[in-house]
């Protein structure tokens, strides 16, 4: 039996907003998924009960907050089957994490002359966090091309890896296009090269079951806005063996054993990599969002988005002048489209004054638009709490905007 969204809509009460006198209809959610009662609820808890600096303390404010924040971490843990609770290292979110790789990894093993790959369809925080690092070390950013239809072109990785490589940074799933990676045979090609791939998870945690330890992944991050959870707070996991041998990225509190003016020493994980008071409320708000999809069940929100996405990508495909971008046989619910004569921020603007909230723009992925030969697209991006309703108005609304344009629908 497929999933009931209207079982779920009432715990995010933006969903019952207006929108210049209309219903919305969120289908923004690959840029920020809104947030249950079930999490925000847990914020204001915390901030108005238990509120204090974790680790640093021993009065009752400081432990009951401390152990809120590790209980979280025990929680992203199991989620993505980490083998030790201490692989798990909290940051500002995807962005941050790769930083934190490509500056703490890159400071580790990469010298001049080696190569950093990266594929074309990825965000620009996966693309230019390794650009700067070839820059310093004067090492070279290779680039994984995709087709036409959006998939990855991994039979040319044998050509691209060579015995400079040091890094692979892919993402699983495509903000941009939907498309859903083979990172699996991506992760053995590079491993029997010995090469150690980063999986940004930023669109997949929220879709599919993860397993790094089935993935055999060497680094994954993810953001908590996109996964129903506060914004300001992201996951990288790490193996342990790059993670103990790599030095520290930003220097303060909690990160240090000991200090003196002659030499400091580094805490053990994961607190090697968790400098200064952290974002600790909202971390226990990410586990909040976690015990929230997990009560769902990440299996039926893939099977009742991806009836969401067949649904949209047959009402799409009736429109004459629109065209998809992402057509790849394995995708995620993101449709990326563009109607013929009609520039995406005038569809965007016109669909907004009906309610209905899209994405217009490059989507932080310039490399897939100059592939494209386009300057951006509209993006409609669908969660679980959607409805084939809210589709239907959709389809309704570019329906209208053509009309004004003088476009055939037909």
């Amino acid at each position: 039996m497929s999933l009931d969204p209207h079982k779920y809509r009432q715990d995010f009460p933006i969903l019952s907003e207006k929108i210049y006198g209309k219903s919305l209809v969120y289908f923004d959610n690959a840029a920020t998924t809104q947030t249950p009662t079930q999490v925000t609820d847990v914020l204001v808890e915390y901030y108005n009960k238990y509120n204090s600096n974790i680790h640093r303390g021993v009065h009752y404010l400081s432990n009951k907050s401390t152990e809120g924040a590790e209980n979280a971490r025990l929680k992203v843990q199991k989620f993505i089957n980490a083998a030790h609770s201490h692989e798990v290292i909290f940051t500002a979110g995807t962005t941050e994490s790769v930083n934190l790789v490509a500056n703490s990894f890159g400071e580790c093993y990469i010298s001049e002359g080696d190569e950093v790959i990266v594929s074309e369809m990825e965000h620009h925080s996966n693309i230019v966090p390794w650009q700067m690092l070839c820059q310093r070390k004067k090492a070279t950013l290779k680039v994984l091309p995709f087709n036409d239809e959006g998939e990855l072109m991994t039979e040319k990785l044998g050509d691209l890896i060579t015995d400079r490589t040091r890094i692979l940074a892919v993402n699983h799933i495509s903000n941009s296009l939907g498309t859903i990676n083979p990172i699996k045979e991506i992760i053995d090609f590079a491993h029997s090269k010995n090469v150690p791939v980063l999986i940004d998870a930023a669109q997949s945690v929220q879709h599919k079951k993860i397993d790094v330890q089935a993935l055999d992944a060497d680094f994954l991050v993810f953001s908590g806005h996109k996964l129903y959870g506060p914004t300001g707070i992201g996951v990288l996991y790490g193996k342990e063996k790059y993670l103990n041998e790599m030095p520290p990225w930003q220097g303060g509190g909690e990160m240090i054993k000991e200090v003196t003016f002659e030499k400091t020493s580094y805490n053990e994980l994961p607190f090697k990599f968790e400098a200064g008071t952290p974002n600790y409320i909202d971390a226990i708000g990410l586990g909040a969002a976690i015990d929230y999809v997990e009560a769902i069940g990440l299996d039926e929100i893939d099977a009742y988005e991806q009836e969401l996405l067949a649904y949209a990508t047959a009402k799409f495909e009736a429109i004459p002048s629109l065209r998809i971008y992402g057509t790849a046989k394995n995708k995620t619910s993101v449709i990326s489209f563009l109607v013929e004569g009609i520039h995406f921020y005038d569809m965007g603007m016109l669909l907004d004054q009906m309610g209905i909230a899209v994405r217009t723009g490059t989507h932080c992925t310039e490399p897939v638009m100059q592939h494209f030969g386009i300057d951006g697209t509209v993006r409609a991006s669908f969660a679980f709490y959607n409805t084939k309703e809210e589709i239907d108005a959709l389809f309704v609304g570019i329906e209208k905007v053509c009309k004004m344009f003088g476009v055939k629908t037909a």
